[in-house]
């Protein structure tokens, strides 16, 4: 590649020392692959990656001595050192002050604890009948019985800081219901704030909360319909024109619980300025599912957290006994192979998964195909390549247009809808899904051909840009509309016969504005894999690039692909497309497993 056109050499050239040309360049192409920093055991074997002119001294030793390169971070340097990993500097400050807020989190729980624990026992008999259930629950022998959820609940009461990690359908949102339930007991005036990457991802939470069926009193039923979702920009209140935000360390935010939805989206850069903004004596507890994609911008820091300790669901001999003594059905309890005996890593008993799902059995369909995404198991793979195979999962390896003009035609049920806030709803109970932008399965390719076939079947008119019944999603955020990046709009007319972009807030109130102030809106009957996040659907339809070696092609990026659907999955793909897809993972490099570790052994010694 020509230097012009190199911008990870111009970074490098903007440095004068030769020696350290070849590890700014390196980092900074690692920056644009999503990772915090350069991991110098991990270096390429040969100049390859690296531009005819530049040559790595092996080792690390040199690096020190350079005068840009500091070794804490607390120096002006632009660089830093740490553990044998390179690091910008900035990128350093963002992951030492995620992880110092950590801490800072597990030392004042452990003030509150012995008073967490006596409320717990005040309230055995309510926390009992919540997660009262029975074992006849269970579709096979093989099934998880242990009652995880209730482990989550007690462990986000007793803690400040909890992970809730689970695939699609395990319940995360209702562990949270019945955790806020418990805390609203205990606390009526507790002030409680949700919040995702987007707004769709948020405003699912909350409904999710104003529609559970959990028999609570009254009062507490009225709590869960008053709560407000938000993105986490618009919690944070950014500051235009600038990446900073008016919460922050010196005006913290103003809530005893902060709930945060999709945290696999979040880049390292967010999440050191939401950590930095939760006030001390704060609970925040964050849920996701570490399979999905890691975030498009550096870092992949809640994986990072769910992988940091090597294994999750640990407990002392203790706590599982105390989380025992709340399971009335013996089937449930956790079992004893859940007691770890090495207590020394910060996060022990604060990463909780949740492992049974209500959606998908995990032996057929969704459930079984995801799973064998992500473990890579390709015996299973090769059974759902079968010609009819699986009523829940449909691979179709010709790319049949038959198929996916089938499927497309489903749009016509919002097209012919007239109320538009119902209309919003049918538009958003199917999706095509595609991995990449550009090319025949790419999605400006798969969006007018979609527009093509409606068009020929007179179900749209598409003549100008915004046409009627135009569904789009806003690539950016509109603070000043209280619209955000990920929400999905339809063009209709209003009662003047105006033509509007018409939204749906987070409370169920409709909104229009007008299509022109909307400069970064994209046609959404398909979008990207990557925009699919923290959103579900009836039926999805999944269409992979035809050339297997498509570097974004991974396990994570097709889990999360499957997984949006509650349903059915149609899958356009060849059998070696899929294969290589399930073969390949993201990886990116952190500090957070090696820091917390050495966190761990210090406090040990």
């Amino acid at each position: 590649m020509h230097a012009l056109n190199d911008v990870h050499q111009q970074f490098a050239e903007y440095f004068e020392i030769p020696a350290l040309k070849p590890y700014a360049y390196l980092l900074s192409k690692k920056l644009s692959e999503g990772h915090i920093c350069l991991h110098l055991d991990q270096l390429p074997a040969t100049s390859e990656e690296l531009p005819p002119q530049y040559f790595i001294i092996p080792g690390s030793r040199h690096l020190e001595h350079i005068p840009l390169v500091g070794k804490d971070g607390n120096d002006q340097f632009p660089f830093v050192l740490y553990q044998n990993r390179l690091y910008l500097q900035r990128y350093f400050r963002y992951e030492t002050a995620f992880l110092q807020r950590i801490s800072q989190f597990l030392d004042t729980e452990k003030e509150e604890l012995p008073q967490r624990l006596q409320l717990l026992q005040q309230h055995r008999s309510f926390i009992t009948s919540l997660f009262a259930r029975t074992a006849s629950a269970a579709t096979n022998a093989q099934e998880d019985l242990a009652d995880w959820p209730l482990a989550a609940a007690i462990t986000g009461l007793l803690h400040n800081f909890t992970i809730i990690t689970g695939g699609p359908g395990t319940g995360k949102t209702t562990t949270v219901a019945k955790i806020l339930a418990i805390l609203y007991t205990t606390n009526p005036a507790l002030k409680v704030a949700l919040a995702a990457p987007t707004g769709k991802a948020a405003a699912r939470m909350a409904e999710s909360l104003r529609q559970t069926t959990l028999p609570l009193d009254a009062e507490i039923l009225e709590k869960f319909q008053t709560l407000h979702p938000s993105t986490i920009h618009r919690l944070l209140r950014p500051i235009p024109g600038t990446p900073y935000f008016r919460h922050n360390q010196q005006t913290p935010l103003n809530y005893d619980v902060v709930i945060v939805d999709e945290c696999s989206m979040i880049d390292v850069a967010l999440f050191a300025k939401l950590l930095d903004a939760i006030a001390h004596g704060t609970r925040l507890i964050m849920l996701g599912d570490k399979d999905q994609l890691a975030s498009v911008e550096a870092g992949s820091l809640f994986g990072d957290l769910c992988l940091a300790q090597g294994a999750l669901n640990r407990f002392s001999a203790d706590r599982l006994a105390l989380i025992n003594e709340f399971i009335e059905d013996p089937l449930a309890r956790l079992p004893q192979t859940q007691v770890s005996n090495d207590h020394s890593h910060p996060l022990f008993q604060h990463l909780i998964e949740l492992r049974r799902s209500h959606r998908f059995n995990g032996f057929s369909g969704i459930g079984s195909f995801s799973k064998a995404v992500i473990r890579n198991d390709i015996d299973t793979i090769n059974k759902f390549l079968e010609p009819g195979a699986d009523e829940q999962v449909i691979i179709d390896q010709e790319y049949s247009t038959a198929l996916f003009e089938h499927f497309v035609a489903g749009y016509a049920e919002f097209i012919a809808e007239k109320d538009i806030r119902t209309a919003l709803k049918k538009m958003n109970t199917l999706r095509v899904l595609c991995a990449i932008r550009e090319g025949d399965q790419g999605l400006y390719a798969l969006n007018q051909r979609i527009e093509k076939y409606l068009d020929h079947k007179n179900l749209i008119h598409h003549t100008v840009p915004f046409y009627e019944n135009r569904p789009i999603i806003l690539t950016r955020n509109y603070y000043e509309h209280g619209l955000f990046n990920g929400d999905t709009g339809i063009i209709r007319a209003n009662e003047e016969g105006v033509l509007m972009a018409w939204f749906e807030d987070s409370s169920g109130t409709l909104k229009s504005i007008m299509p022109g102030y909307l400069s970064e809106a994209e046609t959404v009957f398909a979008m990207t894999i990557h925009k699919s996040q923290g959103s579900e659907f009836e039926e999805v339809m999944v269409v992979l690039p035809a050339l297997a070696d498509t570097p974004l092609l991974t396990r994570e990026l097709l889990y999360t692909a499957v997984t949006r659907a509650k349903k059915k999955v149609f899958i356009q793909g060849t059998p070696e497309t899929i294969v290589k897809a399930t073969e390949r993972i993201v990886e990116r490099a952190s500090g957070i497993a090696a820091r917390f570790q050495a966190n761990g052994q210090q406090q040990k010694n």
